[in-house]
This record gives structure tokens, C-alpha cells and sequence, in this order.
């Protein structure tokens, strides 16, 4: 199955001039889910890993199956303004602005193997700011993986010294 043909484009969004991949065409469909599920588990499967770190919102999509397939545990890392808990955050640019992540503050202990997961790698910087929360706990970084990569917008270079792992580059 050719899963780039899944991902359906939308111009103009969420800004003019953004060429937006949308993966729900990807994920309505079974076997198309269940195929990207699988060939990102097959990259991760033989590592060590304790969590899964999944970036809001799209990244929970992937992250949840994966942590339940590894019998890891799950830790989201979400926008402002969403967790109860005390949390720690980072600030981070993006394609098109700048946003925050925060992460509960006793979501990773020293010495955790975590994986990060996103739906997509533009300019790098959410997955470079998950990466920051989760060494600022103590946590190591053990890959970063993700459905899609915008290679035009050389986002891995900013992932640079990680295990980065795309299943499709565009």
C-alpha cells in the first residue's frame, strides 16, 4: 500500500501559503492505519524502552498504539494550559510562529528510555523542545519518530545526535 497517497494535502492551512499534510485520510482507513502502526513498531520494537512520548495532537494518534505494542508507559506532551499537574515546558519555533509544550514534572524519572513519536517533522522544533522536557527530567532520548518528514524544511538537522526515524519524506 503506498501510505503517502493516504495523506491528503490542503493548501492555505492553517496559514496562507502552508502546504498542510492531513493524515486523517491515512487514519480512517484500517489497513492503512494499521500498516503505519506497524512499519514505525518495526523500527522501535528491539530498542529498550520505558515510555512513549507523544506531542499533541496528532502525535497521540501513533504514540498510544505504540506504547500499548511495546508495554511501555504513555506520556503526552500537550499545548499550554492542559495539564493539572505541575509541569515543565519549553518554548519552541515552528514553520509558521511559536508555541509552547509542557510536560508533567514527574512524568519521566532519571534513567527512563523514552521514544517521542509526532505525525510530522517540519522545522524540528516541537520534537527538539519534547526532546529538552524530557532530558530536563533526566530522561534519555533513545529515537524520535515520526509518519511524515517535510525534507525541504531540513527539520532532522536540528535533531541532530538523535536516532531520527521517518516512515515518509516528502
Amino acid at each position: 500500500m503506498d501510505l503517502a497517497k493516504m495523506i491528503r494535502d490542503v493548501p492555505d492551512f492553517p496559514v496562507k501559503g502552508i502546504l498542510f499534510k492531513d493524515i486523517t485520510t491515512l487514519v480512517r482507513d484500517p489497513e492503512a492505519f494499521q500498516e503505519a502502526v506497524d512499519a514505525l513498531l518495526d523500527h522501535c520494537v528491539e530498542q529498550e524502552i520505558d515510555l512513549v512520548a507523544a506531542i499533541e495532537a496528532r502525535g497521540f494518534i501513533f504514540g498510544a498504539p505504540l506504547a500499548y505494542e511495546l508495554a511501555a508507559g504513555f506520556v503526552p506532551i500537550r499545548k499550554p494550559g492542559k495539564l493539572p499537574a505541575e509541569k515543565v515546558s519549553v518554548s519552541y519555533t515552528l514553520e509558521y510562529g511559536t508555541n509552547t509544550l509542557e510536560m508533567h514534572s514527574d512524568a519521566v524519572e532519571p534513567g527512563q528510555k523514552v521514544l517521542i513519536v509526532d505525525d510530522l517533522l517540519a522545522t524540528g522544533g516541537s520534537a527538539k523542545a519534547a526532546a529538552e522536557l524530557i532530558e530536563g527530567l533526566g530522561g534519555e532520548v533513545v529515537g524520535i519518530i515520526f509518519l511524515i518528514e517535510l525534507g525541504f524544511l531540513n527539520g532532522a538537522e536540528k535533531l541532530e545526535g538523535y536516532d531520527v526515524f521517518s516512515l515518509l519524506r516528502v
